[in-house]
């Protein structure tokens, strides 16, 4: 290979991953995206005496950098910062897995049977990503299919690592395809490789079709209006009044809403406190809050039975003596300590409110990464949306109950990114899935559109229906096969009424959860164990 050739090879892979991704890409383009650079890593193998075993992470480090670049600039609307930082980080951990993948395959005595290690360690990266302070799940590849409902319905059993599983197994396979096709200078046609390959490919997509043809939902429909009140998040959200917000949504869901709507759907962080007069929204006496007592005139007092889904930053307040969270703030007075949220409220005829906080929080926005080491920066937390700054959190995946047959799962934003996470909800009973978010920030970009489709993976893997509401972006309904119904366009207000089913059924991945990610983590370990105890022994013996 040459050297133009190995500047070029990592290049290739990046633009082809970028145009497999969705929204707009080319999904199949995944199976051939990893594939140049696992020829850049064979022939670093190949001539190791020239070149040290990290070189192989400056070589792929640039397919990984046009991956991500091109996939999500679109952060760049919110902060340029943020999105170099996304940018680069990944790119790292992206090249940190084929050096240990290359490492492994050069310690081992066979290094064909490497390959495998590339399957456990980069699931295992995309594992971690679910669950560090820096996590970003975004570009796990099993997200690649989520524009393709009907490719991806054995999620049920695998969850979103079933496709990225499948991913790198057929990568491997058509680079080793291709290369025995070169060393053998096609003097013969490989028809059993390639008929595996095919196989690998049209065999999971065949049962998905008849899993997406034949998969019926029981009757049990809950009537949802949603409202996407489009709210200008740079200019209005924290601006204009609650009241006047409040209002002026309110208006949207009468559109549609009657007496026969259950629950009426209102976007995340809707409801900001009063910032110029430092009116702030407390958990403490919430019911009595002034935002609280409009909506049940204004909408609840008219329909009597809805219940209200509605986005708020909210506080609390800690009592002297009482103990504190991990992330209670202090006074800036010195008199006691507080803890901001990121809340979903449901408000019902009821005088009790039934309440969630965002507890998968967004890195740099809602969370600060590694509190131990950058603390001191916490005040230049990036104003994304909400209440900004180190948030509060839930312990537990806790539905909202409607009755003994209807729970409801509250999901906030990223959250609906994270599919071990949503399906905690349906293991404590959920049986439908509303989605609040605000997706404004990123502009009329594939941002938002990615973030919607998502919530297709997350039907499928539970088998729920969602009803989403975006301030701005995509609102829809998404049925428990994935399909995506009366998608709103971005930048304008809009109201949508559906009647959705409940679902009482666990599948396979609700029960059991992302235990393909944990048994690559195994997988890893191994591996890495047998490549230092070989090169150990090797240099004993030499």
């Amino acid at each position: 290979m040459g050297k133009r050739l190995m500047y070029l090879m990592p290049v290739i892979s990046g633009l082809i991953l970028a145009s497999a991704w969705p929204a707009g890409g080319f999904p199949p383009l995944l199976f051939i995206g990893l594939v140049p650079v696992l020829f850049v890593e064979d022939y670093l193998l190949q001539n190791r005496q020239k070149h040290s075993t990290f070189h192989v992470f400056f070589r792929v480090f640039p397919a990984f950098v046009v991956w991500n670049a091109l996939t999500t600039w679109w952060i760049y609307n919110s902060t340029l910062f943020g999105a170099v930082v996304a940018t680069l980080v990944n790119a790292i951990c992206m090249s940190l897995v084929f050096w240990l993948f290359h490492f492994t395959r050069r310690n081992l005595k066979n290094p064909d049977q490497g390959y495998l290690s590339l399957i456990f360690i980069w699931i295992s990266y995309e594992f971690l990503h679910h669950h560090w302070d820096l996590n970003w799940p975004w570009m796990s590849l099993g997200n690649g299919f989520s524009a393709w409902p009907s490719w991806m319905q054995w999620y049920e059993f695998t969850g979103m690592f079933g496709g990225s599983l499948w991913v790198l197994i057929v990568n491997i396979m058509i680079f080793k395809l291709i290369k025995g096709m070169m060393e053998e200078k096609l003097s013969r046609i490989p028809v059993r490789q390639m008929f595996g390959i095919a196989a690998m490919i049209l065999v999971p997509v065949t049962v998905s079709w008849i899993m997406y043809f034949s998969y019926a939902e029981k009757p049990a429909p809950v009537d949802v209006v949603v409202v996407q009140p489009n709210i200008d998040p740079y200019e209005e959200q924290y601006e204009l009044p609650a009241s006047e917000v409040i209002e002026n949504a309110s208006k949207l869901a009468e559109k549609l809403a009657d007496s026969l709507t259950n629950f009426i759907v209102f976007p995340e962080s809707m409801v900001q406190p009063n910032w110029s007069s430092g009116q702030m929204i407390w958990e403490n006496d919430i019911e009595t809050n002034p935002t609280i007592l409009q909506f049940r005139k204004r909408l609840v007092d008219k329909f009597p039975q809805v219940g209200l889904v509605v986005g708020y930053s909210t506080y609390r307040s800690y009592s002297e003596g009482e103990p504190i969270s991990a992330t209670a703030r202090e006074y800036s007075n010195g008199g006691g300590f507080y803890d901001a949220y990121n809340t979903a409220l449901l408000i019902r005829k009821t005088p009790d409110l039934q309440r969630t906080h965002k507890s998968k929080l967004t890195p740099g926005v809602e969370l600060m990464p590694f509190p131990w080491l950058l603390k001191p920066l916490g005040d230049f937390a990036l104003d994304l949306g909400g209440t900004v700054g180190q948030l509060g959190a839930d312990a537990e995946r806790t539905p909202y109950t409607i009755n003994d047959t209807l729970k409801i799962a509250p999901v906030i934003c990223y959250e609906s990114a994270y599919g071990e996470f949503v399906a905690g909800f349906v293991r404590n009973g959920a049986n439908m899935i509303f989605i609040i978010t605000n997706d404004g920030w990123w502009g009329n970009t594939a941002g938002h559109r990615q973030h919607m489709l998502f919530s297709s993976v997350r039907a499928i893997e539970t088998r729920r229906s969602i009803a989403r509401s975006a301030n701005t972006g995509t609102s829809c309904f998404v049925n428990q096969r994935g399909d995506v119904f009366q998608a709103t366009r971005y930048w304008e207000p809009a109201v949508i009424r559906q009647k959705i089913n409940a679902n009482n059924k666990i599948t396979f991945y609700v029960r059991y959860g992302d235990y393909i990610a944990r048994a690559s983590i195994f997988g890893m370990v191994i591996f890495l164990l047998i490549a230092i105890s070989q090169r150990l022994q090797r240099k004993k013996t030499i």
